[in-house]
């Protein structure tokens, strides 16, 4: 006998719990590969570096980070939640490719000081956010929704980094 399913209902069943402990993961890896950026903290250097006047003020920075890296969490964690669908691992897979990758920024720019590597590392970033946001968006469009913040300072952090790179020989 076949029971006809809601579209209103996944596969995961009418009673499954949300997992918070899973959330809470998600959200430590993510602030934890934020936090990463703490031991590359701006210094002299970059404050002597020539940037735009359209340069965020760099108290908006922590707080900009904070909130992507949760709603990355979030996304991740929807993402996860849907047990059942074929494109879950895949879409996980690039969540943590560009996960990754933006743990490479920082060191690569205020450790290493150097502005063109880390143009190449924020352009893959941002491609990596793309990939992530049409996977997510196959698993669960709410999940790539959240990523659009993401992908909006990504765009604006690669004008940036071009800018510095232009202006900085």
């Amino acid at each position: 006998m076949r029971i006809p399913v809601e579209s209103s209902t996944s596969y995961r069943g009418r009673n499954a719990k949300p997992n918070w402990v899973v959330l809470l993961l998600f959200m430590g890896i993510a602030l934890g590969v934020g936090a990463l950026g703490i031991l590359f903290l701006p210094g002299p250097w970059y404050a002597a570096l020539n940037k735009p006047p359209w340069t965020p003020p760099d108290r908006w920075f922590g707080p900009i980070w904070a909130a992507l890296y949760v709603f990355m969490s979030i996304a991740a964690w929807l993402v996860w939640s849907e047990r059942y669908h074929r494109a879950r691992n895949v879409s996980l897979l690039a969540y943590a490719v560009q996960l990754l990758i933006n743990a490479l920024w920082v060191p690569v720019f205020f450790g290493a000081k150097s502005i063109g590597a880390a143009l190449f590392v924020i352009v893959a970033l941002w491609l990596s956010v793309a990939w992530t946001l049409r996977e997510f968006s196959r698993v669960k469009p709410a999940a790539a929704w959240l990523l659009v913040p993401y992908i909006a300072w990504v765009t604006l952090a690669v004008a940036l980094n071009l800018s510095i790179w232009k202006h900085n020989p």
